[in-house]
């Protein structure tokens, strides 16, 4: 049967060859220049780079071997499209941190994602973004075999890249863009907060002022000989790897001292783009050096590459954002693990001790339910209750801070980071893999149970309190205060009659972020030296004293980074309601502790008469709450830790299957001490190493 319709062909490489570069010389008739070239990458490049092993050329190569006429042409028309073009800012600038405004480049960078920045059609980057416009095609681009490039490479006669240094060649182009790379470092380096953060190097010569002059001289030497070249024996090549070692050595002990210094978003972006700088430099350096014929062409192959990766790689968000925020959450995830420590219980005295804080802990909350009822009666906008509720739990938490009781939910952010503290220094020294993880199995133990503890403290005292407040203004004033809300109150708690789970998980994320919060304070008053600035100030010397100014001064770096933290937990918590309203969205928070205060005020407004199924609910709502509690926010916690380590993820099945393990053997340690002395002593090393 004959088909009414003619299938069009497959075009090959063969073909768009032949059309465009054959007799016709279809290619000198195009508009746009570039549209033979574009078409070629489109049909060589993969649907799928995933799991892709090589990309074959050999099918392009015989054919252009076999026709001499259209490799020629084909030639010409390589030749003719990349003449004089200029590449330098691709080399200075692609791929490279242009702002230190965090936000400005994470925005400037989404921006170009959707709509990219064109340059002049002069330069080689137009090229690359018309011809190679996808963020992978420089991985399917590196697995073509280095022998099919160099054939490729002969086949069209490219010339050596050393052949002249005339304006806007290759080798000025490249040696251009390093020196424009150099005269950045040098400037930045300079800058007062990035000097501050290596004072060791004050007494010695700027290794990037010595870099500058070195590179200037091997890039003078170049240009006036007629070899366009050094060889790797050039004692000036010896001398500029030494300086770059010591250029990078310099970076690498500023972000070491942010452990002493601590360190801001702006002075890390700083360090981060001369670390890319010096890093774009150590791989464009060796593209000077020519040590037999052969290196010309390759040297010529992989400057290529080179251009392109980073043409595909400039607007790169995710790793933009994962290099910059890794140091600042390593430094805020450090505070916390330290914090951390104290929340994790060894002994049966430190066990009973935690009971107590979180006592204390319920007994506040008790009065923050009863108080969070009365001011629901004040009438007002959605602001004023969002004013007043935040005022509420801010002085209510700050309040538990500064009298040293424990929030059972405050505990989870500052664990996680402690735990992988451990994971990381702990045992890890001693090598054995199964040791390190038995051990961490141990510690988590220990953090399971204090966590238990502290829910237990926290439920049990928070509900007689709430109890006993209701009670005392309906003895005092005759006015049960939630005769009309108790129903509400009930329905709130239970998973299956409200959105508890979710609104618990709302509460989880805020914890997360008070824990986030605390540890940036803390970094950002390292990092400006508030304690020196305090202890040193001369009105607060000469009015209180130096000794009391000391005490100011170590009572500043110990409790406000807390202070705030629970501020804003206290911001958090009051509004999210206030907004949901205004929004039209149903969002609320559902704390454990604050589960079983209203458990209470909720049975005294209904006389103590609600339904069996409605009690069950409301307590078994309260154990949900705790458990999403603690799972958002210790997992976000554990992911913040895992990542500001550079500790891969896959890590977790081995701890998972070590904690599982340690459960099967000994359960009752999650929920209480068991552990006799001599057989922790290994972990105790967990909660005593310190960052060197």
């Amino acid at each position: 049967m004959r088909s009414f319709f003619k299938v069009k062909p497959k075009p090959t490489p063969a073909g768009l060859l032949t059309e465009f570069f054959g007799e016709s010389q279809y290619w000198r008739e195009q508009e746009d220049d570039l549209e033979p070239l574009v078409e070629l990458i489109r049909l060589i490049r993969p649907l799928k780079t995933k799991n892709l092993e090589s990309i074959d050329l050999q099918e392009i190569l015989s054919f252009l071997k076999d026709n001499y006429n259209i490799r020629k042409q084909f030639s010409i028309y390589i030749k003719e499209i990349l003449k004089d073009k200029k590449f330098n800012k691709i080399l200075s600038d692609a791929a490279i941190l242009q702002d230190v405004d965090f936000i400005f480049e994470v925005k400037k960078r989404i921006f170009a994602k959707f709509l990219p920045y064109q340059p002049q059609k002069n330069t080689l980057e137009y090229i690359l973004n018309q011809v190679f416009y996808r963020d992978d095609d420089t991985i399917w681009i590196n697995k073509i075999p280095l022998q099919q490039l160099e054939e490729l490479y002969g086949l069209l006669k490219f010339k050596s890249i050393y052949e002249n240094m005339e304006l806007n060649s290759v080798l000025s182009e490249l040696l251009f863009g390093m020196h424009l790379i150099t005269q950045r470092i040098s400037g930045r380096a300079m800058e007062t907060d990035v000097i501050k953060m290596v004072p060791e190097f004050d007494d010695y010569e700027s290794p990037f002022s010595a870099f500058e002059k070195e590179l200037f001289q091997i890039e003078d030497k170049i240009k006036n000989s007629e070899k366009h070249f050094i060889k790797s024996n050039d004692l000036s090549y010896a001398h500029l790897l030494v300086l770059h070692k010591q250029c990078e050595e310099f970076v690498d002990k500023a972000f070491h001292n942010t452990s002493k210094y601590g360190i801001s978003l702006r002075v890390n972006q700083n360090l981060l783009k001369i670390r890319q700088q010096l890093e774009r430099l150590k791989f464009l350096i060796p593209l000077m050096i020519v040590d037999k014929e052969n290196d010309k062409k390759s040297n010529g192959i992989t400057l290529a590459l080179y251009l392109i990766k980073y043409n595909c790689y400039k607007n790169n968000v995710r790793k933009f954002i994962g290099e910059s925020t890794q140091l600042i959450s390593y430094e805020v995830t450090q505070h916390t693990a330290k914090t951390g420590e104290h929340y994790i219980t060894e002994s049966r005295k430190e066990y009973f001790k935690m009971f107590r804080t979180a006592l204390g802990g319920g007994f506040i909350v008790g009065i923050m339910c009863v108080i969070k009822v009365l001011l629901s009666k004040v009438d007002t906008s959605f602001f004023g209750h969002a004013f007043i509720y935040s005022i509420n739990y801010a002085f209510g938490f700050i309040a538990i801070y500064l009298l040293g009781f424990t929030l059972a939910t405050k505990q989870p952010a500052m664990t996680a980071s402690a735990l992988i503290k451990a994971l990381e220094e702990g045992v890890v020294k001693q090598g054995k893999n199964a040791e390190k993880y038995g051990a961490f199995a141990i510690l988590f133990a220990r953090v399971s149970r204090s966590q238990f503890i502290a829910f237990v403290g926290n439920v049990i005292m928070a509900f007689p309190v709430s109890l006993l407040g209701i009670w005392l203004i309906d003895y005092t004033l005759h006015y049960n205060i939630t005769a009309t809300k108790w129903k509400s109150l009930l329905i709130d708690l239970s998973p299956i009659h409200s959105l508890a789970i979710f609104h618990a998980a709302i509460a989880g994320v805020f914890l997360f972020l008070s824990g986030i919060i605390s540890g940036s304070v803390a970094n950002r008053d390292k990092h400006n030296q508030v304690f020196f600035r305090i202890t040193e100030h001369p009105l607060l010397k000469k009015s209180l004293g130096k000794d009391r100014t000391l005490k100011l001064a170590k009572l500043y770096e110990k409790r406000w980074a807390g202070i705030i933290s629970n501020f804003w937990f206290g911001i958090f918590m009051g509004s999210t309601a206030s907004i949901g309203l205004f929004l039209g969205l149903n969002l609320d928070i559902r704390h454990i502790t604050f589960g079983s205060g209203n458990l209470a005020l909720a049975l005294y407004g209904a006389n103590y008469v609600v339904s069996d199924s409605m009690l069950f609910w409301g307590i078994f709502g309260i154990g949900i709450m705790g458990l999403v509690n603690f799972m958002v926010s210790f997992s976000l916690s554990l992911g913040l830790a895992f990542r500001s380590r550079a500790i891969s993820l896959f890590e977790l099945r081995f701890v998972t299957i070590s904690i599982w393990n340690h459960f099967k053997s000994r359960p009752f340690s999650f929920f209480f001490p068991t552990e006799q002395k001599n057989k922790s002593v290994v972990v105790k090393n967990y909660l005593s190493t310190e960052e060197k």
